[in-house]
């Protein structure tokens, strides 16, 4: 069991560095080939930050460890939004963009409802559904670029001016530690739910869900601490958007998906989750210290619910 547990650690730590090297390495090759720093950030660094989430999918539906890749998506983004915005929330006040309210949030929830309703009517996510999915994700693509050129004043993230084997090294290392750490979170992960008796969906929901989400939730957790997580909401949307369509999409391209019918609870609660959030930050324009308490309440019961169930 320890060596085990070690070994889901050590996938986690391979998952989150392996994406930062893989999208500094990218993002610097891109620049040097005149790719305009707007493209870069909707496509690589954007994916770039589901990379964890991709990777330990693809690599559990090709071990047939569906529960672990349907389970990891359903349950990083319920814990997305009520535990690291949450947790921020109950840190800093959020403010909210009137775009995220008005066109990201019901996108979210849009999208959760119709990978619930492919699921659990068809019973798996086929190359079909993958398709589908994918064509969502270029929709969401193109109104990610159409913004992003009307807005103002929008700072651009700073990109590693590295030297040509830098970049080399960094995306090669960077996308063989990413593989490897998906490998080796899926198989320790997998032993950890066969040695305590639990179904890998659970292990996918909780275990596999938390560390592929460290990466959103350090940098709220900190952007919050120094009064600088205004856009904390976007991103984190964002991310499970590019999750379901981008994550699920490619996986269930390359291999069919099974959805059981014990992900139905799991599937309510994203989207509960999703409308939740909308509710809270609707009026206010803003997610406040006791929306955040309320989130974390709400999983905190959705946890106990599932540990015991």
């Amino acid at each position: 069991m320890l060596v085990n547990i070690l070994l889901v650690v050590v996938g986690f730590v391979l998952l989150i560095k392996g994406a930062d090297f893989f999208v500094d390495g990218s993002s610097s090759l891109a620049s040097k080939l005149g790719i305009p720093s707007l493209i870069i950030g909707l496509t690589i660094v954007a994916m770039g930050t589901s990379a964890p989430e991709a990777a330990v999918s693809i690599s559990a539906a090709l071990k047939g460890s569906t529960g672990i890749a349907i389970g990891n998506i359903l349950g990083s983004n319920i814990l997305n939004i009520w535990i690291i915005l949450g947790v921020t929330a109950c840190i800093s006040q959020l403010k909210v963009g009137k775009t995220t309210i008005k066109y990201e949030i019901p996108y979210m929830i849009f999208i959760t409802v119709i990978l619930s309703v492919i699921g659990l009517t068809v019973g798996n996510v086929s190359r079909v559904s993958g398709i589908v999915l994918w064509a969502l994700f270029i929709l969401y693509l193109g109104y990610l670029f159409y913004q992003s050129k009307h807005m103002e004043n929008e700072e651009e993230g700073e990109i590693k001016d590295l030297s040509a084997i830098k970049i080399i090294i960094y995306i090669i290392g960077g996308m063989a530690a990413i593989i490897a750490g998906s490998n080796i979170t899926v198989d320790g992960a997998t032993a950890i739910a066969e040695a305590i008796g639990v179904s890998d969906r659970v292990i996918g929901l909780t275990i596999v869900a938390l560390g592929t989400s460290l990466p959103e939730l350090i940098t709220s957790v900190t952007a919050a601490k120094k009064n600088q997580a205004d856009i904390a909401i976007g991103n984190i949307v964002g991310s499970n958007i590019f999750n379901i369509l981008f994550v699920l999409g490619t996986a269930s391209i390359i291999h069919n998906i099974e959805y059981s019918a014990a992900f139905l609870l799991d599937s309510v609660i994203a989207i509960v989750s999703a409308v939740l959030l909308f509710l809270c930050v609707f009026k206010k324009e803003k997610l406040t210290k006791g929306s955040g308490i309320l989130m974390v309440t709400c999983y905190a019961v959705y946890l106990v619910y599932m540990l015991i169930g």
